[in-house]
């Protein structure tokens, strides 16, 4: 049904804004650059490429909505007013509906790469979808962020002639990234979570142990990297080994980061340097 001007309520211009927010913009924006440039990387044409962005950006979006409208209740529980849903500016069935739509248009966007590559891609973000509506509250909780982050390797490869599989250490890094990030998400919140009963993984750890796993965790996959590619690291990948690791330590290092986003944000520089060690063995990737 289309809405005539006059049908329309003052207030509705302003639903984009909180819709846009929801969608937890800032990680959909950079794990859909990272997986473009992956594609780059690995070989995908133009064409390939932009069917990966679009893919990712789609499934990005709707485990961003997906999460905002599962824990509208909880979230409001515990105050978090920065989101939209718990802030009363978005009904939690509006980031349901573009969820499911987020979703809907993934699926023929992932099979632009072929079933298998479009399958293993479907079966990351369906990860991410169980993680939000229930596997978080679990000690199983790390398992969705290592299949998504694990999968995109796949999915790119997956896409290109013959359809071969990735490298181990491409996936085995991935992995540890998805995981790591899952730490550093987690991390500010840990509290406001077990009041809330979610006792996923970290949150059982506790602060302490997150701050000091979390980027050893981003180590190992720099290091997975460093060494799993065949031939010596050079200087560009040794010097990018540091710069990652580096930024690993810093972003959990001081007490004050522990309690903002700043280390989810050290994670994906973290993963943007990861993937430019891989644009230095892209050819091997596969």
């Amino acid at each position: 049904m289309t809405l005539h001007p006059s049908e329309v309520s003052p207030r509705t211009p302003l639903r984009l804004s909180p819709l846009l927010r929801s969608c937890h913009p800032e990680p959909a924006l950079a794990v859909s650059v990272l997986a473009t440039v992956l594609a780059v990387a690995a070989g995908r044409s133009a064409a390939g490429a932009a069917a990966v962005a679009g893919a990712v950006l789609a499934g990005q979006l709707s485990v961003g909505w997906c999460n905002d409208a599962a824990d509208g209740q909880r979230d409001t529980v515990a105050g978090r007013r920065d989101k939209p849903v718990a802030g009363g500016e978005l009904p939690a069935r509006t980031a349901a509906l573009a969820a499911g739509a987020a979703l809907g248009a993934c699926v023929p966007l992932s099979l632009l790469s072929g079933a298998a590559a479009g399958g293993v891609h479907l079966a990351g973000v369906l990860a991410a979808w169980a993680y939000n509506l229930g596997l978080k509250r679990t000690v199983l909780s790390p398992l969705p962020y290592a299949v998504g982050f694990g999968s995109l390797p796949a999915f790119v490869t997956l896409g290109l002639p013959g359809q071969p599989w990735p490298a181990w250490w491409a996936v085995t890094a991935g992995a540890l990234l998805g995981v790591g990030a899952h730490v550093v998400n987690v991390l500010p919140d840990i509290e406001d979570d077990l009041a809330t009963g979610v006792r996923g993984l970290p949150q059982r750890l506790g602060r302490a142990a997150c701050r000091w796993s979390a980027p050893s965790l981003m180590l190992a996959a720099v290091g997975v990297l460093a060494a799993g590619p065949p031939g010596a690291a050079g200087a560009p990948g040794r010097a990018l080994a540091a710069a990652a690791g580096t930024v690993a330590v810093l972003g959990t290092a001081l007490p004050s980061a522990a309690e903002s986003r700043w280390p989810f944000r050290a994670a994906i520089l973290v993963a943007a340097v990861a993937v430019s060690q891989l644009l230095l063995s892209g050819s091997d990737m596969a």
